[in-house]
């Protein structure tokens, strides 16, 4: 009996699939020929401060398909809220409207971006990731993902007239 377990342990472990190794990160560069130090998960440390520039030196900065997609994160944004604030608080670009508060976030992860919505559950529909906090929804964006434009500038015209996440 004791063998017949030892035998279905080893079996168990040895079926387990081993996770992908993740790539070491490595300081990146954010325009100007600037090295950025990459946090957890590849999330680019940059200074906070208002306006577009700390927001773009942020994009620059995010590892491999992330800015890419930080990139087309940004000009959707812009696009759809003319009007929109920026900033990079806590190493996370914010967008949001002057006296109205913050109304999105995106943060690197390692193998995603995570946009945030301060105000996602009043979004119709909600972005699908569930939060803490009652308000704040968020959208996991892989590498493998197709971005849904469409809806992405519906979520962000909805959440730019909604009061923001005053910081």
């Amino acid at each position: 009996m004791a063998n017949q377990n030892s035998e279905t342990r080893r079996q168990i472990k040895a079926s387990k699939k081993k996770a992908k190794p993740i790539a070491k990160l490595k300081p990146t560069k954010a325009g100007k020929g600037k090295t950025v130090k990459l946090l957890s998960g590849g999330n680019p440390q940059i200074a906070k401060g208002d306006g577009d520039a700390p927001v773009q030196a942020y994009i620059a900065a995010m590892p491999g398909w992330k800015s890419d997609l930080g990139k087309r994160l940004d000009a959707l944004i812009v696009r759809n809220v003319p009007n929109v604030r920026k900033a990079v608080k806590w190493n996370s670009p914010f967008y949001g409207i002057e006296g109205q508060g913050w109304f999105l976030s995106f943060h690197v992860f390692t193998r995603y971006i995570k946009v945030g919505f301060f105000r996602g559950a009043s979004l119709k529909p909600m972005p699908p990731g569930a939060s803490k906090d009652k308000n704040m929804r968020y959208l996991d964006i892989h590498e493998e993902d197709k971005l849904d434009e469409k809806q992405m500038a519906k979520w962000v015209k909805q959440a730019a007239a909604l009061p923001g996440w005053m910081a």
